[in-house]
């Protein structure tokens, strides 16, 4: 099952140039007698195997080029890779990775001198089991970022169970036949070390085979709470209590299960204020057969508005991975883009050597209730590619404003999405700076107020999606009219302040207490 899974990637400005660069991850062979060469599908020769980290090099050079900077960062970990998490969770103002594999994971500090550090043992994140999505949160709001590992199923090599198709040729097992693992609550205790907070804080009463995760203040109440997509079984919705404990409310809260009540196969899961109504909605990609699902929120309680968004019958032939809200043509609106990969036989494709391609989809945002565009077509030629997409993270990658998309493929070369869909807007981009902890204000809620308009709320965070983490930095678009009053942001820790003078079109930094202390709601 592994070999169908992976990978995907992040999108770290590690060395703090200013621009984002990439990392991606890799698998490897799960037979240790044997070497790459044996493999169905050899890599390149002179393709090196292991985890590999490209600097951008736009900054200072003002050209988009790559540099393979692995062995000299140290982060080329030869493992069978899942997911990556990127934080800055001892607070150096540097950000770290969390890599997580089929079998042991990896936390690297980021050493601020281009190089990193292998500190898993020293501060105890390590999980042996099949890790997927993990993210960064500081669910307990005292400036230091806690760890929230997912969790598969118990799937081993000498385990592994044969399964196929309807036609009888082999094919790969649903999660069903395995067990699922519990997922992990790691909370910093500020000293480079964490502790499991998985069963103190209730996370461990409910599990599920957990592929992808998403943090945000879901009920608006001023905490984190913590969103899983399970595969074949019911999501969770974790509420934070504000104690250090959480409930597990997706039920009741309407996130659980689809409109006809099935729990679906739910792999990446994207939040994002689609409607722009000040809170964040969740869109769960699954099975082809099944559609994804677009859950609306309402400060805590969910209502499924696939249909009544046109999107059930647009995502019913593709299985979805990779999933994100991004505003790709700047107009203030959250557009959808979706990568899509089989992992069962597509009938079209059977006899072929890798017979799971699909093709990715981008869906415009018309707003006022409208339902989601599918513009692939008019896209691009990428949008035309059949692949088997998994991993996929949205930044700036060329820093011109418009928000690009890194795409990891199983078993197929990583694409690099560089967006010119947006010209004809504006633009902002905010960089958060806390003050001593939370250094990217990783959880912070960030709204550009517009005269006549409603603001237009977004989080800082770098989680979501399928294995992958984002650009800390939070996009707006803003459309033809960029007339700003102000940018207003709250903070973890509750401090809230307004910042004037804001032109857009800009890359800004926004330090906390740098702004007028804001009292209003």
């Amino acid at each position: 099952m592994p070999e169908i899974m992976g990978a995907g990637n992040a999108l770290p400005d590690y060395d703090g140039d200013g621009d984002l660069d990439l990392y991606l991850l890799q698998g490897t062979l799960l037979d240790k007698s044997k070497n790459l060469q044996d493999s169905s599908f050899p890599s390149p020769a002179a393709q090196q195997p292991g985890h590999r980290l490209f600097r951008n090099d736009l900054v200072p050079s003002r050209r988009l080029a790559f540099c393979d900077v692995t062995s000299e960062a140290g982060v080329g970990y030869d493992g069978y890779g899942m997911g990556a998490a990127v934080g800055d969770f001892d607070n150096d103002g540097d950000p770290d990775l969390y890599v997580t594999h089929f079998g042991s994971n990896i936390l690297f500090r980021n050493n601020g001198n281009g190089t990193f550090t292998d500190m898993t043992r020293e501060a105890g994140v390590d999980d042996p089991r099949w890790s997927t999505s993990a993210a960064f949160l500081d669910y307990d709001r005292d400036g230091n970022l806690d760890l929230f590992v997912t969790n598969y199923v118990d799937f081993t090599i000498r385990g592994n169970k044969k399964c196929f198709a309807p036609t009888g040729e082999p094919d790969y097992c649903t999660p069903a036949a395995y067990r699922p693992v519990p997922d992990r609550l790691f909370r910093n205790t500020g000293n480079g070390k964490f502790i499991d907070a998985t069963q103190a804080s209730g996370i461990g009463k409910a599990d599920g085979p957990g592929l992808g995760v998403a943090c945000a203040d879901f009920n608006s109440d001023g905490w984190i709470d913590i969103y899983v997509a399970n595969d074949g079984a019911a999501n969770l919705l974790w509420l934070n209590k504000g104690n250090g404990t959480f409930e597990e409310t997706a039920l009741l809260a309407g996130a659980a299960y689809s409109m006809d009540g099935w729990a679906r196969a739910g792999m990446g899961v994207a939040p994002g204020d689609f409607d722009n109504d000040g809170d964040d909605d969740l869109l769960v990609t699954n099975l082809a057969t099944e559609g994804s699902t677009l859950y609306r929120n309402h400060r805590g309680s969910f209502s499924d508005v696939t249909l009544e968004l046109g999107l059930a019958r647009a995502s019913f032939p593709f299985t979805g991975f990779g999933v994100g809200w991004f505003d790709y043509n700047n107009d203030g609106r959250l557009d959808l883009f979706a990568a899509n990969g089989a992992v069962t036989i597509v009938e079209a494709l059977r006899g072929s050597p890798y017979p799971y391609q699909q093709k990715n989809r981008i869906f415009r945002n018309d707003g006022e209730g409208k339902p989601l565009v599918d513009v692939s077509i008019a896209a691009g030629s990428v949008f035309d590619q059949l692949q088997v997409g998994r991993g996929a993270a949205f930044g700036d990658i060329d820093n011109d404003g418009e928000l690009d998309i890194l795409v990891s493929n199983n078993n197929g070369p990583v694409r690099l999405l560089v967006n010119g869909a947006a010209a004809r807007n504006h633009w902002l981009q905010v960089r958060l700076q806390g003050a001593g902890d939370n250094r990217q204000g990783i959880g912070a809620r960030v709204a550009v107020l517009r005269k006549n308009q409603t603001p237009l709320w977004r989080q800082a965070h770098t989680d979501g999606s399928y294995l992958s983490a984002h650009d800390s930095r939070v996009h707006f678009g803003l459309g033809s009219d960029p007339d700003m009053e102000g940018i207003l942001v709250y903070w973890l820790g509750g401090t809230r302040e307004l910042f004037e003078g804001i032109k857009p079109d800009t890359i800004v930094t926004l330090k906390q207490q740098a702004g007028k202390p804001y009292k209003g709601k």
